[in-house]
C-alpha cells in the first residue's frame, strides 16, 4: 500500500467525555484510533459508584442543554434514543432550602414560578422575572451560536462581526448577581437566580453575567437525568466508538508525549509501562494543566505550563456519596441548601481557598426519579459541597528530579482536609434535618464514599483538586482561555474543560466537535457530519415563495404596520406644526357650521 493511502492514526488520551466524544468523531472521519485511559473505567468524573445495589454520580447529575447532546449523537448518525438512553424529566427542577424556614421551588412550569414569584415579590416581580427571562434567552441564544460552535484561535476571533456586535449583549463585564439585582428586589430572588455559577465553580459576585444561561436552559428546557445514571451517555458513546473500530485500553496511564527530536511534531506517547504507541496526532482530554506540566518535555513550553497553574482555577468539593436503609420523603431529585450568610459563603471559597463556616450545598437523590439508582424502599444520596482548591499542585512547577508535591520550601501549608470533612458532615446532616424537618439522617447511612480535593486530584490528575477546570472570567475564557492547539508541537490538540470553550458535560461535547473539526481542517479533510440538517427543528419555517400563508412571518399587516404607524405618526405631528404656526383657528356659526377662518372662535 502506497503511504499516500496509508491511513490516518490517532491516539486521544483520557477517556472522560470530550476523549471519548472525540475519538468517535475522529473515527467517523476515517482515523484508526486508539483510546487511552490510566482508570479502569470510562467517563472521568461522570462516571458511577456502586455499592452493594446502591448507585451514585461521581460528578455530574443533571443533564443541561439537551440539543448538544442530540446534536453529537446526530452527528453520529445515531440518536440518544436508538443507543438506548432514555430521559427523564425532573419536576420540580430544585427545591431551595433556606435558614428561615422558608423554600423555593424552581420549576420549568411556569404556572409555578409565577406561584412562587408573586409570593415573595408579587404581580410586578413576575412580570420583572420575565424580562430576567428574556435577557437569559438572549445569552443562552447568543452563545450557543458565536461561542460553543465556533473555535477562538486567535485575540483577532473576538473581532468577528457577528459576535462582536453581540458583545455587550452578553453582559460579560457584570456579574451574574448584579444584573439579576437588576430585575429581583429582594435578595431572598437575587439568591435564587444566581447560585447556578456553582456550576462553573464560580462566585455569583465574580462569574460574568452571560451565565445566567444555564439556569435560563434549566427553565426553559427542563433539567434532564438519564436511566442508569449520567455514565449511561457516555457508556452509549463508549458503544460508537467499539463500532467505529476504536481500541479502547483502560488502566493504561500515559507518562509522557513524545515528538521528533527538534520537539516541533508529535510521533505518539509513552506510557508508563514503558511502551510506545505511534501516531499522526495526539488529542489529550486530561486535565489540561496536568498534561502542560507532566506530559510534555521539559524544553516544551515549560514557562507556558508555569504559568497555567498560577491561573485562576475552580473550586473544588467534598462530596458524600450515602446508601440510606430507608427513604427520606422530604428530598427531592435535586435540592438546594443556601448559607444565610451568602457571599461570604463564596467568598471563603474563591478568595480565601478554604470551606465556609456555613456553606451552601447540593442534594441529589437519584433514586427520587430513578429507581434503579438504590434497593427498594431506599435511597441513594449525594451530597456535594464546594470548598477551595489545594493550594499546591500534586506536581508544581520545579526543577526536575524535585519531587516535594505536599511539602517542601516555598508551599503552602494544606488545610486538615480530615477534619474538615468531619466538621462538614456534621453540618450538613444537622442543616439538611433542621430545614426540612426529616427525620434523624445519621442513623440512616448505613456506608459512606467520600471524594475531597485531594481524591479528585490523585484519581482523575486534576490539578489543585479543580473539580471544573480552570476559572471562566472574562480573561479566561473565549480567544483567553488555552488553544485547543498545542502552540508549539505539530500534530497536538485538547479538548476538555480547561480549554475552548469551557466545562460542563454539553459545553465539552461541543468542545470535542469544534476539535475535531479543527484537526480535520488542518489536514484539508472534510467532516463526515457536515451539511447534515438541524436535529432540533429550532430556527422556524424557511420563508420563500413556496412557504405556506399559515407559516408566513409577518409582523403585522396592512396600513398599521409598525411602519404605517410610525408614517402617521409623522403625519399627524407635521400636520399638528402646520397648524400651530399657521394662525388658523377653527369656528363655528350660531348654526353650528364649521368652518376654516382667521377669526374669533
Amino acid at each position: 500500500m502506497a503511504s499516500s493511502d496509508k491511513k490516518r492514526t490517532a491516539i486521544v488520551v483520557g477517556a472522560g467525555v470530550g476523549g471519548v466524544a472525540s475519538a468517535a468523531r475522529l473515527a467517523k472521519a476515517g482515523y484508526s484510533v486508539t483510546l487511552l485511559e490510566k482508570n479502569s473505567f470510562t467517563g472521568g468524573r461522570c462516571s458511577l459508584i456502586h455499592y452493594e445495589g446502591y448507585r451514585f454520580d461521581q460528578g455530574p447529575s443533571l443533564l443541561l442543554l439537551p440539543k448538544l447532546f442530540k446534536e453529537t449523537f446526530h452527528d453520529l448518525d445515531t440518536s440518544l434514543e436508538a443507543e438506548g438512553v432514555q430521559l427523564l424529566k425532573c419536576e420540580p427542577n430544585y427545591n431551595l432550602w433556606f435558614g428561615d424556614g422558608e423554600s423555593f421551588e424552581l420549576s420549568s412550569d411556569t404556572s409555578v414560578m409565577k406561584r412562587e414569584i408573586e409570593k415573595w415579590e408579587g404581580k410586578e416581580g413576575f412580570e420583572r422575572y420575565l424580562q430576567w427571562l428574556g435577557e437569559a434567552h438572549r445569552h443562552y441564544e447568543i452563545s450557543a451560536r458565536e461561542v460553543l460552535h465556533k473555535n477562538f484561535t486567535s485575540i483577532f476571533n473576538l473581532l468577528r462581526p457577528s459576535f462582536l456586535v453581540q458583545l455587550f449583549a452578553l453582559h460579560p463585564f457584570e456579574s451574574i448577581y448584579s444584573r439579576a439585582a437588576k430585575y429581583f428586589w429582594t435578595e431572598r430572588l437575587r439568591r435564587v437566580f444566581t447560585f447556578g455559577s456553582m456550576y462553573m465553580g464560580m462566585s455569583p459576585f465574580d462569574a460574568p453575567g452571560t451565565y445566567s444561561l444555564l439556569q435560563y436552559t434549566e427553565l426553559a428546557e427542563g433539567i434532564w437525568y438519564p436511566v442508569g445514571g449520567f455514565h449511561a451517555v457516555i457508556a452509549a458513546l463508549v458503544r460508537i466508538c467499539e463500532r467505529l473500530g476504536v481500541k479502547i485500553r483502560l488502566d493504561t496511564p500515559v507518562s509522557s508525549v513524545l515528538t521528533t527530536p527538534d520537539g516541533r511534531k508529535v510521533t505518539g506517547v509513552q506510557l508508563s509501562s514503558g511502551e510506545q504507541l505511534n501516531a499522526d496526532l495526539v488529542l489529550i482530554n486530561a486535565d489540561l494543566v496536568y498534561a502542560y506540566n507532566n506530559l510534555f518535555p521539559t524544553s516544551t513550553s515549560s514557562s507556558y505550563a508555569k504559568s497555567l497553574q498560577k491561573r485562576a482555577g475552580s473550586c473544588s468539593s467534598i462530596s458524600f456519596y450515602w446508601a440510606l436503609s430507608k427513604q427520606v420523603p422530604e428530598l427531592n431529585t435535586h435540592n438546594i441548601f443556601l448559607a444565610d450568610e451568602y457571599r461570604e459563603s463564596f467568598d471563603s471559597i474563591f478568595d480565601r481557598q478554604s470551606i465556609p463556616h456555613e456553606p451552601s450545598f447540593y442534594v441529589n437523590v437519584p433514586s427520587r426519579i430513578d429507581p434503579t439508582a438504590a434497593p427498594k424502599g431506599k435511597d441513594s444520596i449525594v451530597v456535594l459541597v464546594p470548598v477551595g482548591h489545594l493550594l499546591n499542585s500534586a506536581t508544581p512547577s520545579h526543577p526536575e528530579g524535585d519531587t516535594g508535591a505536599t511539602s517542601g520550601v516555598g508551599l503552602k501549608p494544606e488545610q486538615d482536609w480530615e477534619s474538615l470533612v468531619t466538621s462538614t458532615r456534621q453540618k450538613i446532616l444537622s442543616t439538611i434535618e433542621s430545614r426540612t424537618g426529616c427525620a434523624s439522617l445519621s442513623p440512616l447511612i448505613i456506608h459512606e464514599e467520600l471524594n475531597t480535593p485531594t481524591s479528585w486530584e490523585s484519581t482523575f490528575n486534576l490539578d489543585k483538586g479543580s473539580i471544573l477546570g480552570l476559572s471562566h472570567s472574562f480573561f479566561n475564557v473565549l480567544a483567553f482561555r488555552p488553544k485547543t492547539k498545542h502552540p508549539e508541537i505539530e500534530g497536538v490538540y485538547f479538548v476538555g474543560a480547561s480549554t475552548h470553550p469551557g466545562t460542563g458535560v454539553p459545553i465539552v461535547l461541543a468542545g470535542a466537535k469544534i476539535t475535531v473539526e479543527q484537526v480535520l481542517a488542518d489536514r484539508g479533510i472534510g467532516a463526515p457530519w457536515s451539511g447534515k440538517g438541524d436535529v432540533v427543528r429550532d430556527q422556524g419555517v424557511v420563508q420563500g415563495k413556496g412557504t405556506n400563508e399559515l407559516d408566513r412571518l409577518a409582523r403585522r399587516g396592512g396600513l398599521l404596520s409598525d411602519v404605517g404607524i410610525v408614517l402617521l405618526g409623522i403625519v399627524v405631528l407635521a400636520s399638528t406644526l402646520v397648524y400651530l404656526n399657521s394662525g388658523l383657528v377653527l369656528s363655528w356659526d350660531p348654526e353650528g357650521k364649521r368652518g376654516w377662518g382667521s377669526g374669533r372662535v
